[in-house]
């Protein structure tokens, strides 16, 4: 469920950008002073017949971005080469990513484990982690076998997920 903007706090708020552009307004709003973030991952890919990794963006054509939303700063951030927009109804009314979700895709980007992109789950069970360096991050779990499994942290707004592989029986029903 989308959080209301109702406070003069510091929420995060989703930009929508064209293909390919996420790290081209990211850059453009960070030197403005924004609180930018552009989750990035690892993946294989391959230009002019050379397969190597590459660092490509957790959510394709998204980021996000931490502010006090007032009008003067959303005509700013709207003038940024490559957006398409920021998610929500008006300047005033803005959708919100909860903190929860965001510090869960920072603890995945900080914990030093394979991160995949995976499909939006909206059933399974909600799980906690209990230990390691995911501890208390909380996610959708998918089971692969007995003692391995996924853990599916998403980004409702977004409708997008990313999956991290970890022992099941670090695993609490949250």
């Amino acid at each position: 469920m989308l959080e209301p903007v109702t406070d003069s706090g510091h929420r995060w708020h989703v930009l929508w950008t064209h293909s390919n552009c996420e790290q081209l307004v990211h850059d453009q709003l960070a030197a403005k002073g924004f609180d930018m973030l552009l989750p990035t991952l690892e993946s294989w890919g391959r230009r002019g017949g050379v397969r190597r990794l590459w660092r490509v963006p957790m959510f394709r054509s998204y980021l996000f971005l931490r502010h006090v939303m007032d009008k003067v700063s959303y005509l700013e951030i709207c003038k940024a080469r490559g957006l398409v927009r920021l998610l929500g109804e008006r300047w005033d009314q803005l959708d919100v990513v909860p903190n929860s979700e965001i510090d869960a895709i920072q603890k995945l980007l900080h914990s030093g484990l394979p991160i995949l992109p995976h499909p939006y789950l909206q059933t399974g069970r909600r799980v906690r982690i209990t230990a390691g360096p995911l501890a208390d991050t909380e996610g959708i779990v998918v089971r692969v076998n007995p003692k391995k499994g996924v853990l599916v942290v998403s980004v409702n707004l977004l409708q997008r997920s990313v999956a991290v592989q970890l022992d099941c029986t670090l695993l609490e029903a949250a």
